[in-house]
């Protein structure tokens, strides 16, 4: 019976660090859009879901924050790649994670303040308890899930080549997969690596 306690107190922590590395897996190529009925307040106060958000070709969900340097970096090319997304009907939804500096920075109001001044035109919304940043597997500000018009995910990485310089671009990755997307060709570069500030859990 001790052996039987001894064995079981040992593999717990074991089967706890499996079962959390599997949590923390990005979303899969192919994969379905997760929790896409998933009511989310946005800075309007208003309560949206990703399938709400939806447009003809597909959705665009873009992890990022207010304060993360990368994303300060990245503000213009993030514009940019979210009207390109809208021009080419791909419905936008701008996730805030960052549940952990969320009563300061990254509260509802200072989101409000950073969407106004960044001429959003666009979902921002926050992921409250990080629920759908864990599904998605996902760790980075900015981070990109790019879905197809029927959720399934088509792109997953960073918006371009060259996140901390600008004038180093050599390939617009998300501006790419999205004009294949609208054109119906398969994504030709489906994943690229995510550099940016880590999502701050609770």
């Amino acid at each position: 019976m001790r052996q039987k306690t001894l064995l079981t107190m040992l593999l717990l922590p074991a089967l706890a660090v499996m079962a959390f590395r599997i949590a923390g897996e990005p979303l899969a190529i192919g994969a379905a859009m997760p929790k896409a009925e998933q009511k989310l307040k946005d800075v309007a106060g208003k309560e949206v879901t990703l399938k709400s958000a939806m447009k003809e070709n597909g959705l665009l969900v873009m992890f990022s924050c207010n304060t993360c340097p990368v994303v300060i970096n990245n503000q213009a090319r993030t514009k940019e790649a979210c009207q390109y997304a809208v021009d080419k009907k791909v419905g936008v939804v701008i996730l805030n994670s960052n549940e952990g500096n969320r009563a300061g920075s990254e509260s509802l109001k200072a989101m409000k303040a950073y969407s106004v001044a960044q001429g959003y035109e666009w979902t921002y919304a926050e992921d409250k308890n990080n629920e759908l940043a864990d599904a998605f597997g996902a760790t980075r500000t900015p981070e990109c899930f790019l879905f197809d018009k029927n959720g399934k995910l088509v792109y997953h990485g960073a918006i371009d080549d060259s996140p901390n310089n600008a004038e180093s671009v050599k390939r617009q990755h998300l501006k790419e997969a999205i004009t294949e997307l609208s054109a119906g060709k398969e994504v030709s570069v489906k994943q690229s690596r995510s550099v940016g500030c880590s999502i701050k859990r609770i």
